[in-house]
């Protein structure tokens, strides 16, 4: 063997051997560059989810849509304190954060816990257009309903605590998205259902008008009979002859 194949042969050995040492560190600096983008995003999340404080907010009972703790497959209202903001767009950011972040126990949640409320515009028709990370298409739970109810819970809660938004738009990281987590079409516009307010109890002088009427109509019906009694009383029929009083014949 020549003294240069031996030299080469010697380089590559040391190669390799400086390889395998190096290799687990290659590994792990490989391994938290991966993790460094998560992490930042986390981050970004933590910095994004704080409480939006305005110097409007005051305390307020709102009503938040979860899921019902009887059928999970349905939503149900629940009330808790919250403060709110005078402003439309940071009181309905202030309501969804809350949506994603206090829902009252894990199996009720609608939206991923880790889902970032990017933006959120009202435009002057009415449209509101709120803009979630991606994370609320990865973690919603793909299927039909649970991906309706993801949506509706946020078109309920606006609708409980809101006024003025009428349809609502889902953005994924800016940008329309196909589905939501494969199956709800996110192209379209959501109606937001118009708050029913509760209906004030009639005057009583018209809950009473009911019970006027049939006295009213009695009385309507008895005038003309008190008339028909008067002919009869001016016009009386032949009086019998009284027996001993006859007039001569």
């Amino acid at each position: 063997m020549s003294r240069g194949l031996k030299t080469t042969i010697a380089i590559l050995t040391v190669m390799v051997v400086l390889g395998l040492v190096t290799l687990p560190g290659l590994r792990q600096a490989i391994q938290r560059l991966r993790r460094t983008p998560r992490t930042e995003e986390q981050a970004r999340r933590e910095v994004m989810q704080e409480p939006i404080s305005t110097p409007t907010d005051v305390n307020v009972r709102a009503q938040m849509y979860w899921l019902s703790e009887a059928s999970p497959t349905s939503l149900e209202p629940t009330t808790i304190e919250l403060p709110l903001s005078a402003d439309p767009v940071e009181r309905s950011k202030q309501l969804l954060n809350a949506l994603m972040t206090q829902a009252p126990a894990p199996e009720r949640r609608t939206l991923p816990a880790d889902a970032t409320l990017l933006a959120f515009y009202i435009q002057p028709d009415g449209t509101a257009i709120a803009d979630f990370s991606d994370e609320i298409a990865s973690g919603t739970p793909s299927g039909i309903l649970s991906e309706r109810l993801a949506v509706d819970s946020i078109a309920q809660t606006l609708a409980a605590n809101m006024t003025g938004i009428q349809q609502l738009k889902i953005l994924v990281h800016g940008q329309e998205a196909d589905t939501l987590a494969g199956h709800l079409d996110l192209y379209g516009l959501f109606a937001v259902p118009s708050p029913t307010p509760a209906l004030p109890a009639p005057p009583a002088s018209i809950s009473a008008a009911p019970s006027k009427a049939p006295p009213a109509a009695a009385a309507h019906t008895a005038s003309p009979a008190k008339g028909a009694a008067q002919p009869k009383a001016s016009a009386p029929g032949p009086v019998a002859p009284t027996p001993g009083k006859q007039g001569p014949h």
